[in-house]
């Protein structure tokens, strides 16, 4: 790679970092402009052009990286959890807490730009979020205790269930770090943890009883 080819790259990279921060620091992706994010990397704004089209263009971008991250955490919670047969909630609930540490930003945005104000992004997380729904729920596919459903329609309802409760607990995660009291912090850190593991081994407590014949009867009737 040449000199020339490695500082465009870098400079690109700065203009989705710096979209990144800004747009997780209390603003919406939506009130950015060019000229800001080019001024936060220390660019003229006509730079900006030579990486992007537009500021939508740099959105879906970042979109991109940000699904990018939450589907490599999906796929390694597959992986080390789901298909072990002694995986305890415990156990997926941390990975989860552990990854949201690890790069709250993505998830910030994500869930934030969600109902954000930009159109073209709505629609790009909504197509990244069917898409994760869908790997996870050909993750649960393969979990003992839902071995018995046997419908599709049924396990892409509860992936989306399970991904909608888990994007909560993200950004409850993220909000109880902001807490200046360490010990306050810690404790709801705890709280928040049991919380979710509470939640989950409710929902498969009724998972556990599912049986889509019944429901059809019963809806028929």
């Amino acid at each position: 790679m040449s000199i020339r080819e490695e500082r465009k790259q870098q400079s690109r990279k700065a203009i989705l970092d710096a979209a990144l921060a800004l747009s997780t620091s209390g603003r919406a992706f939506s009130s950015l402009s060019l000229r800001e994010i080019s001024r936060h990397v220390g660019l003229v704004p006509a730079a900006f052009y030579r990486h992007f089209k537009d500021m939508d263009q740099l959105g879906l971008e970042l979109v991109d990286h940000m699904a990018l991250h939450l589907k490599s955490m999906l796929t390694h919670m597959r992986q080390q959890y789901f298909q072990q047969a002694n995986a305890q909630t415990r156990q997926s609930l941390d990975y989860l807490f552990e990854s949201v540490d690890e790069f709250p930003e993505a998830w910030m945005f994500l869930i934030a730009e969600r109902w954000g104000g930009s159109n073209a992004l709505r629609q790009a997380i909504a197509r990244e979020f069917d898409f994760l729904g869908t790997d996870l729920a050909q993750a649960l596919s393969q979990v003992e205790a839902t071995q018995h459903i046997q419908s599709e329609q049924d396990l892409n309802v509860l992936a989306k269930i399970l991904f909608e409760l888990a994007l909560g607990w993200a950004m409850q995660w993220i909000d109880v770090h902001r807490q200046s009291d360490l010990d306050l912090r810690e404790q709801a850190l705890q709280q928040c943890r049991r919380q979710a593991q509470t939640q989950v081994q409710l929902l498969f407590r009724g998972i556990l009883n599912w049986d889509r014949s019944v429901t059809t009867s019963s809806t028929n009737s």
